[in-house]
């Protein structure tokens, strides 16, 4: 089939690969524009949609806006059967949708209507959820609320970070697409309506969801630190030095009455902190201010905790 595709972060890049393998024509890729990196933001980083295009030979349209008329004019020259959508960071217009005759579709980590919004994967880690996925779904005006053409689940590991769990949904999301696209070009899908009274929400992630309270349980503060990883990354300033990123923990078999927050061991196999359901939680990973990821136990031979 001729085929746009719309798309930009890393989580968007399998899904690409998957139509150029199944043999569709791409015959364009709309991607954010370049972003101003560097110390002084004086040098510009293509997108990794960008680069994944245009080592396939595949032109990119990076249009500042899909409002002003230009970016529909520009896909009306394409003449695509089917426009693709895949993490592309823009709302498409509804001229854009009302386009291609067979439709606009797109590639969401969620098992929807379950998170729909900006950051699924990252809130279904947060939550604790056991289960997530992808859909391919009919594009509609509202936020991921169209018909649903096809899903496929996976388990989330218990120690499973987001970045991890990320790459799964990528691949998944790949393959459930190029196997949606086959059947839309063999002819009429069935759609499944979303109950919209069972929809919940991930919204962006900011630096206000980063600082650990250890009044909660050891099990949602893990959650959380998995969740949040790599950015913003959870955070704690423990025996009360400078903040700290965590990025990786685990639930001990351990008790205590002591008060959270209390740490009552640091050593080579971590920093183990007391929670507020009386568990704890062993830190393993961290990053002091300025320096790299490190174990905890590297941190500690060079900052040891207050006694």
């Amino acid at each position: 089939m001729r085929i746009v595709f719309m798309g930009t972060p890393e989580f968007a890049v399998p899904s690409l690969e998957a139509l150029i393998r199944a043999g569709h024509q791409v015959v364009e890729v709309f991607s954010q524009p370049d972003k101003p990196v560097g110390r002084h933001h004086n040098r510009l980083q293509p997108t990794p949609v960008k680069v994944c295009a245009l080592s396939h030979g595949i032109p990119v349209f990076q249009p500042v806006s899909l409002r002003d008329g230009q970016a529909l004019g520009h896909l009306e020259e394409q003449k695509p059967e089917l426009v693709v959508v895949a993490a592309y960071g823009k709302v498409l217009p509804e001229q854009m949708l009302a386009l291609p005759p067979k439709g606009c579709i797109n590639v969401h980590s969620s098992l929807l209507p379950k998170y729909r919004g900006a950051a699924p994967i990252n809130w279904a880690v947060l939550n604790g959820e056991e289960e997530t996925g992808v859909t391919i779904m009919d594009m509609a005006r509202e936020l991921d609320a169209g018909d649903i053409l096809a899903q496929a689940g996976t388990p989330i590991g218990p120690d499973e970070p987001a970045w991890a769990l990320h790459d799964r949904l990528a691949q998944m999301g790949g393959e459930l697409l190029a196997e949606t696209v086959a059947r839309i070009a063999a002819g009429p899908v069935p759609r499944t309506p979303q109950d919209s009274t069972q929809a919940t929400y991930a919204p962006m992630l900011s630096r206000s969801l980063s600082p650990i309270d250890w009044s909660r349980s050891a099990r949602e503060i893990h959650n959380q630190i998995r969740g949040l990883d790599p950015w913003p990354a959870a955070s704690a300033a423990l025996g009360g030095g400078e903040p700290l990123k965590v990025f990786r923990a685990q639930v001990t078999q351990q008790r205590s009455g002591l008060a959270p927050g209390a740490i009552l061991s640091g050593g080579e196999d971590g920093v183990d902190v007391v929670c507020g359901d009386g568990a704890v939680l062993r830190i393993l990973e961290l990053q002091a201010p300025g320096a790299r990821r490190m174990s905890a136990a590297d941190y500690l031979r060079g900052h040891p905790l207050p006694r």
